[in-house]
């Protein structure tokens, strides 16, 4: 991800920051609204190329919460994935499937509350899948509030397992708030990657007990105002020779969505630029989430080893190559600061994520 510009410089003074100026900023949201436009565009295009599997959203209530993915042979998670999401209140999933071969595409046009579509397409060309969904979320998500997210991110929130989403949502609505990010959480087992550590019908957490408490950091990035979150597990151990190259970690994976809104980078960030004020990352007070990563199961052996001839999943694969490539030695990734997942409550209390508010508004409706 660059930290300058993406655009020309507009012709002004270079004696000091063009940002700042009147001008600057009138070309910063000129080009920015045409970015938006660029992205909105390529949703409508790569649309026409989606067959549908299974299309259900005629029965989509006004009021109902939406979950949009993309997979691509999930079929050993995805009974987990739309179980933690209608445990959650979601009411209907908008699933592309990208060339499976493992029998996902039949196992959700079974489900009444699923809607499929087959994109046979490249999934990097379309910015990793971002251009389809951008077209689902176009034409089914308008005012309502969607949750994007990918197979193995399971979303959590303060009380989430005691509120859902529609007592949430209401008090988003309520607040104008127009949505919450989440760190992306790697878990992992303690022992090599290779070696399952529970049943594999477990939950997730009993699966991957451990993750990294820190150290996370946080910058904004001009001229998007996205932030961006890196540290945790995979660039201690992954990238720590050049942690400029680690992972992402933030998302904005609940929003109140309007047609005119467009992801830019997986959903690690949005415009108009800001929806990326919603969230600062780790650390921020406000209410926000946590995505508990499923990405170190067992199977991540063989994905990699997939990764390594399919270049699917960066921008520059060549870069990332090594990190494929020791993720196929099954490498142990747990260490003496590693924390067992306990529970939301260990996460507030870790700072990574936000409630303060949310459980004061709690305290307000019990005491009425």
């Amino acid at each position: 991800m660059a930290l300058a510009s993406e655009w020309p410089l507009p012709s002004v003074s270079r004696s000091r920051d063009w940002r700042k100026t009147k001008t600057g900023q009138l070309w910063l949201s000129y080009r920015l609204r045409w970015k938006r436009r660029e992205f909105l565009w390529r949703g409508l295009r790569a649309g026409r190329d989606l067959v549908a599997l299974a299309d259900r959203t005629g029965a989509i209530a006004p009021d109902a919460i939406l979950c949009f993915a993309v997979i691509r042979n999930e079929g050993a998670l995805l009974p987990a994935f739309l179980d933690h999401y209608r445990r959650l209140g979601v009411d209907h999933f908008l699933i592309v499937d990208n060339g499976s071969d493992d029998g996902s595409p039949r196992f959700l046009c079974d489900q009444p509350d699923v809607s499929a579509w087959s994109a046979p397409g490249n999934y990097r060309d379309t910015r990793f899948g971002m251009d389809w969904l951008t077209a689902l979320l176009m034409r089914h998500g308008h005012d309502h509030w969607c949750v994007t997210v990918d197979a193995d991110e399971f979303l959590i929130y303060p009380d989430w397992n005691a509120r859902g989403l529609r007592e949430l949502t209401s008090y988003l609505d309520g607040r104008g708030i127009p949505g919450i990010g989440a760190l992306m959480l790697d878990l992992y087992p303690k022992g090599p990657l290779d070696t399952a550590e529970a049943a594999s019908d477990a939950p997730i957490t009993e699966r991957l007990k451990w993750f990294d408490p820190g150290p996370y950091h946080s910058q904004i990035v001009p001229p998007k105002r996205n932030r961006w979150v890196q540290g945790g597990v995979r660039q201690r151990v992954f990238f720590h020779d050049n942690p400029e190259r680690a992972p992402t970690l933030n998302k904005l994976p609940l929003i109140r969505w309007n047609w005119r809104y467009a992801y830019v980078n997986s959903t690690h960030s949005m415009l108009p630029p800001d929806m990326n004020d919603v969230y600062d990352g780790p650390g921020d007070p406000r209410l926000s989430g946590v995505l508990l990563h499923a990405k170190f199961l067992p199977r991540i052996i063989s994905r990699s080893i997939e990764e390594l001839s399919r270049r699917q999943h960066f921008n520059d694969p060549e870069t990332y190559r090594a990190y494929h490539e020791e993720l196929t030695l099954a490498p142990i990734l747990w260490h003496q600061q590693s924390h067992r997942y306990e529970g939301w409550q260990q996460l507030v209390n870790l700072g990574l994520m936000g409630g303060a508010d949310w459980a004061a508004a709690k305290t307000e409706l019990q005491n009425r």
